[in-house]
């Protein structure tokens, strides 16, 4: 049986500056350190959830589950990484997740962005785009990556926009669901 996790935990370089180039003509060019999630920042990743829920689904989550949730990634691999985004003085300013799914119509995986958070005052000044440009490097770096996808709230209009002018295009496809 073929392992399709061991390619994962080689390219997670332990730190990448990623300059994020800023189109607004209001905001200089920024530099971010864009690096791998580490066990101690699961507080800072399940708070960025709970807002993120809070924010785009107006749903409140149990921090409890999400603490637990996140740590059963840092913890893991195999159930995805997160990358952090974090300014020249160490301040977290975004992050997002990526879980795996594996297509058999593409004898590979497919990488799904997810529980991506930017802090607020930060929104627009190019912080999902360098954590998107790290994903998208690594994931074209690995050998059986075949793609990248994630979902958004039907009126998340702004997401969908960023997402759009970042090269992802939408698909045909409905996301369905029965949670347990």
């Amino acid at each position: 049986m073929r392992d399709t996790t061991r390619f994962i935990f080689h390219f997670l370089q332990p730190l990448c500056n990623v300059t994020a180039i800023c189109t607004s003509p209001r905001l200089a060019m920024t530099t971010f350190l864009i690096r791998p999630a580490a066990p101690d920042d699961a507080e800072v990743l399940a708070d960025f959830n709970l807002e993120m829920a809070r924010e785009t689904e107006r749903k409140p989550l149990e921090r409890d589950v999400v603490l637990s949730g996140v740590r059963g990634v840092l913890e893991n691999q195999r159930n995805g990484f997160y990358f952090l985004a974090n300014d020249t003085a160490g301040n977290i300013l975004g992050a997002l997740l990526v879980t795996f799914e594996w297509s058999d119509w593409r004898d590979g995986l497919i990488w799904w962005i997810q529980s991506v958070y930017v802090v607020p005052h930060w929104r627009g000044r190019g912080v999902y785009r360098a954590l998107y440009a790290q994903v998208k490097t690594q994931a074209q770096s690995a050998q059986n990556v075949k793609g990248l996808r994630l979902y958004v709230e039907r009126e998340n209009f702004g997401a969908q926009q960023v997402y759009a002018r970042l090269g992802m295009s939408e698909t045909p496809y409905r996301i369905f669901e029965e949670m347990f």
